[in-house]
């Protein structure tokens, strides 16, 4: 459903400003010369003007040339820019083969850490310095890293692993962005910035072909200036097969994609001191997930009830689930079928069990419209006016016999019969958002301001169910497909069902001043935002059963700011920084209840030193801060009962947690151009993370928390080389990426495996058939070169006690036995295989 008459309306709103905007500027070119943009004195050159990534080389020394960068709201020099900023350019893009933001998760920025949300591709988890919400996924649940698409926010997780259009450049922010980027930018935000119609006719084309049948295509058309009007289309494709093989005839495997992407730009310019770009997308991401595998079987020995006592909890503390105290365990491990397989050292090509899997499908469409006008030599007006939307249909049978139901035969009818297993995930959600953000940008004597005024609405809803899809017989040595009705869309039995609103206002300004004293090498920057949420949800579903839970928040935060930055010398640039921001409170649709949660708050303080030297071939970037975090955002998984249906329900109960979560951290990234056509870059985060122990909302046992996905330490290298042929240029691209084992679920100290993965390209590029102007260029790729094979999602909770059932003891709930009847095994993802391909280029 696409609420289209609402989107009318705002683009109405859009155009009003269009049309009391445009006669103006008309009348100031009339009236007097035009002036340079407001932020002509840092640009060098217009952003959307820089050269496609197959026509960039490695840089001599004097042509390497400053990076230019929007995270203030201006464009500026990147070594002058007192932020912590990592910037991925196009060719970086390609160099790498990134085809998605999920390709980033490689390691191309150390403090920046992408990760399928579960096994899914289609929903992503991305987190900055420490920030990484592990369960995001709900209409009523924020992200920490705030996502921007030519600065327009994006509401939700869902979406975000569609093809990736022409981009000029990624930039990576880190730290709390609250005054300028607003609400859920705790960790930073992640700003894509696409390339723009330039007015002139080019055409640009590659084809590829890879492994797992893998293919790729993607057109981007500039075309010439008509009446002050420019027009641009980008479309791609990206395809690859399963990677881990389904032995079910008919069914999709796992690690398999099919991306469609289309995109139309358009730029209306009809004075100098106006611009109006309106662009359109729309995506479709058909995906599946990361196959799970079972890694071991009851790796802590666990024993429950032997002849006929129970196992003392003292005996096994390894066996005990976090957030519980049991005093013993009760049941018996179930026998393994003989059909399953443990693999823990290595990814699996074929599945061990068949199971219905289709791919999950996430539709995204988007239309931006984004003003501005030069009225002055002092100001620019800025309007950016934005509708967009996302469906998400999630098919997830990605873990078969490898997490509960256990194999338990039981007689129906003095028969011995099978259980049903292999649990499918299906979820489904649709959402809509309307923004507006109206901005003031400009310069007076020794004083740069941006002010704004900005508005959100988003409403989304969701449903799940979880129907096992096979069944074994009795002795586990065969199975059969169940009735696939209880998969169909409308014919579930809903575990939940839920939706949400949210309103957002907010007010912001920042002020750089630089005073007449030492020379005009300091800089004072002050900022703040106010910002006011109002959110509202329903979970009108649980259990298959209409339920009459709601919940309502209203709250504000005012996010300021203060930067000192000093220009020690040419090329040497110190800043100290306070910041802060947060994360917007709401629900957990997982919960029985609809539990709501406050905001989460965060403290940053941060100093950086950028450097370049030795003619600008070297640059190295230092940043080291310490960040709090207060009323953070806990989940417990638990069991509650309902009484309605009677039954225990396994649950998810999110609380704000007292206490302080300290992050500290230190960044480190350069480069150096020791010979023309060769550069060598590297970077280095070191993270430190640490949440005060919380007490479980239900059993009121202290336990420990994590954050997940943040590695200790982790670090990229890589070289580029260029070198000029007759008629072509050689071009080698090697990257190298590390990182340190994590905790991959907040409530378990168990990690995921150390990482270490080498990506490479060698290009034959600008080779020139002819005089008509049209150059070609040939790669060869790899991802993953050397195939490394390691476990990047490790859930041990099948290898666990369960969840206790409470008992009312002399009025108190206690929680005395817990049973070891489901425990398997761990279970987790073997990180992507190797991928190679060759691509072929074409511009004209």
């Amino acid at each position: 459903m696409y609420y289209r008459n609402a989107l009318r309306l705002r683009l109405q709103l859009g155009a009003a400003m269009l049309a009391l905007v445009v006669p103006a500027a008309v009348q100031a070119k009339s009236n007097t010369a035009p002036a340079a943009p407001a932020d002509a004195q840092a640009q060098p050159a217009p952003a959307d003007q820089a050269a496609p990534a197959d026509q960039v080389t490695a840089p001599t020394a004097e042509e390497i040339k400053d990076v230019v960068v929007t995270a203030t709201k201006r464009a500026t020099n990147l070594q002058k820019t007192p932020i912590a900023i990592s910037v991925l350019s196009s060719k970086d893009l390609q160099d790498r083969h990134v085809q998605s933001l999920y390709d980033l998760a490689d390691g191309a920025v150390p403090s920046l850490r992408v990760a399928t949300f579960e096994a899914r591709q289609n929903a992503l988890t991305i987190g900055i310095r420490g920030i990484v919400p592990l369960d995001a996924n709900q209409p009523a649940r924020e992200q920490g890293v705030g996502i921007y698409i030519d600065g327009v926010y994006l509401g939700r997780q869902h979406g975000l692993n569609a093809a990736l259009f022409d981009l000029e450049r990624i930039e990576v922010l880190k730290g709390p962005q609250g005054t300028l980027f607003g609400r859920n930018t705790e960790g930073g935000a992640l700003s894509l910035v696409s390339r723009a119609p330039s007015g002139k006719f080019e055409l640009r084309a590659t084809a590829g072909v890879s492994n797992y049948n893998g293919y790729n295509t993607d057109i981007h058309v500039d075309f010439p200036e008509v009446a002050n009007f420019s027009f641009k289309v980008d479309g791609l494709i990206q395809h690859q097969d399963a990677s881990t093989a389904n032995p079910l005839p008919g069914q999709t495997g796992w690690n398999y994609y099919d991306r469609r992407a289309l995109r139309v730009a358009t730029r209306w310019k009809p004075v100098d001191n106006y611009t109006a770009d309106l662009a359109v997308d729309i995506g479709r991401d058909a995906s599946t997930p990361f196959y799970s595998q079972l890694l071991n079987f009851n790796p802590n020995n666990c024993r429950g009830t032997v002849n006929g006592v129970n196992t003392p909890a003292a005996a096994q503390p390894r066996c005990v689930l976090p957030g519980t105290n049991p005093t013993s365990f009760s049941g018996t491990i179930a026998q393994l079928p003989p059909l399953v397989v443990i693999n823990g050292t290595s990814r699996m090509d074929v599945a061990d069990i068949g199971v219905p899997q289709q791919p999950s499908v996430d539709q995204t469409f988007g239309v931006s419209l984004t003003q501005k006008w030069k009225f002055a030599s002092w100001g620019e007006l800025r309007s950016i006016t934005a509708y967009r939307e996302v469906q998400s249909y999630q098919w997830d049978n990605s873990g078969g016999a490898h997490r509960p139901p256990v194999f338990r035969p039981t007689l129906v009818n003095g028969v011995l019969t099978g259980n049903a297993f292999s649990r499918y995930s299906l979820a489904n959600l649709w959402q809509q958002q309307w923004s507006q953000e109206i901005e003031l940008v400009g310069s007076i004597p020794r004083l740069d301001y941006v002010v704004g005024l900005y508005y959100f609405y988003e409403r989304a809803n969701d449903d799940a169910a979880t129907p096992n899809t096979n069944t074994w017989n009795a002795t586990g040595t065969a199975f059969t497909i169940n009735d696939p009705t209880p998969t169909i869309p409308g014919l579930r039995s809903l575990d939940r069902q839920s939706r949400a609103e949210a309103t957002s206002y907010a007010a912001f300004g920042q002020a750089t001043y630089t005073p007449p004293i030492a020379n005009d090498t300091l800089h004072l920057t002050v900022g703040g935002r106010f910002t006011r949420d109002e959110k509202s949800g329903r979970l009108t579903i649980v259990n298959n059963i209409p339920r009459p839970f709601a919940f309502a928040l209203n709250a504000s935060r005012f996010n300021p700011l203060v930067t000192l930055a000093w220009d020690a010398a040419p090329g040497i640039n110190v800043y100290a920084k306070y910041a802060t921001g947060y994360r917007s409170g709401g629900a957990s649709s997982r919960s029985v209840t609809y539990r709501s949660f406050g905001p989460e708050d965060i403290t940053s303080y941060e100093v950086g030193f950028k450097t370049q030297f030795w003619d600008r071939r070297i640059t190295l970037n230092i940043a080291a801060y310490i960040a709090d975090r207060t009323g953070t955002q806990a989940d417990f998984s638990v069991v509650q009962f309902d009484p309605i249906t009677n039954s225990n329900r396994n649950t998810i109960e999110t609380v704000n947690a007292p206490g302080t979560t300290r992050i500290r951290g230190v960044e480190i990234d350069g480069s150096i151009t020791p010979i023309d056509g060769l550069t060598l870059s590297g970077g280095y985060a070191y993270t430190y993370t640490r949440i005060p122990q919380v007490v479980n909302p239900v059993t009121g046992v202290l336990q420990d928390f994590f954050i997940v996905f943040t590695p200790r330490n982790a670090a990229n290298a890589a070289l580029d080389y260029a070198y000029r042929l007759d008629k072509m240029t050689l071009k080698l691209h090697v990257d190298a990426n590390y990182a340190q084992s994590t905790q991959t679920f907040d409530q378990y100290a168990t990690r995921n495996d150390a990482s270490f993965l080498v990506n490479g390209r060698l290009t034959l590029a600008d080779i020139r058939l002819n005089d008509s102007g049209a150059r070609f260029n040939l790669s060869v790729w790899a991802r993953n070169m050397f195939d490394a094979q390691f476990v990047y999602r490790r859930d041990p909770s099948n290898s666990l006690g369960a969840l206790p059932a409470a008992v009312v003891v002399n009025g108190q709930n206690t929680f005395p036995v817990s049973s070891v009847n489901n425990i398997l095994g761990d279970y987790g993802n073997f990180n992507a295989p190797r991928t190679f391909g060759v691509e072929m280029g074409f511009k004209l």
